[in-house]
């Protein structure tokens, strides 16, 4: 009787953790800046959130998705955040002012998803389903951080660049004169500092 009961508890222990992405846990240090993780290894750490899977992971340009919330692709941004280390309140800015969350966005000049991933960009990661929001985010997030790494961790460079491209960038040694990647980057700032205002917020 015994280990019918172990067994049943085995089941239900495993059946939850096959639905749950992972728990996220963070802590704000002395200088007021605030860590994350998914393997907690401070014990200063507390569980911020766990994340279920999202209900319908793939999609395709063929079936219009329903109407997203911004959290909807909070799992998949966390983990693409933790896996590259980049801010995740950054990517999820990054993703507003892209696609508003839409994983069908197309460009005019052929950007794909929600991080609107060009077709030589997403060739360059191997990318096989620009649409799949996971692999999109993963793939955006990987391109942003090699961005990053390329100027130095200035985030302002890295957005232009994102934009317009690395070597725009490079050239004018900074933000481009194109209005459209002035505003990109400004928009994207604002929608970050306000990601980080809720972050912080809900740790209250």
């Amino acid at each position: 009787m015994l280990s019918r009961v172990v067994a049943i508890v085995l089941l239900l222990q495993l059946s939850l953790a096959a639905n749950v992405f992972a728990g996220i846990y963070c802590f704000v240090d002395e200088q007021g800046v605030v860590h994350f993780s998914n393997v907690p290894t401070d014990n200063r750490y507390k569980l911020y959130k766990t994340f279920k899977k999202p209900l319908l992971k793939r999609k395709t340009r063929k079936i219009r998705s329903r109407p997203i919330y911004e959290s909807y692709y909070d799992s998949h941004i966390w983990k693409a955040a933790i896996k590259y280390g980049v801010d995740f309140a950054l990517l999820k800015a990054v993703i507003k002012a892209e696609s508003n969350f839409d994983p069908n966005a197309v460009s005019p000049k052929g950007a794909e998803g929600l991080m609107q991933l060009m077709p030589e960009t997403s060739q360059l990661l191997n990318v096989k389903d620009p649409f799949d929001p996971e692999e999109n985010i993963l793939a955006g997030t990987r391109y942003l951080k090699m961005l990053m790494d390329q100027f130095n961790n200035n985030v302002v460079f890295a957005l232009a660049a994102y934009n317009a491209g690395p070597d725009v960038v490079s050239e004018y040694k900074g933000i481009p004169p194109y209005p459209e990647t002035v505003t990109y980057v400004k928009r994207v700032l604002e929608y970050f500092r306000d990601y980080k205002s809720k972050i912080r917020l809900s740790m209250k």
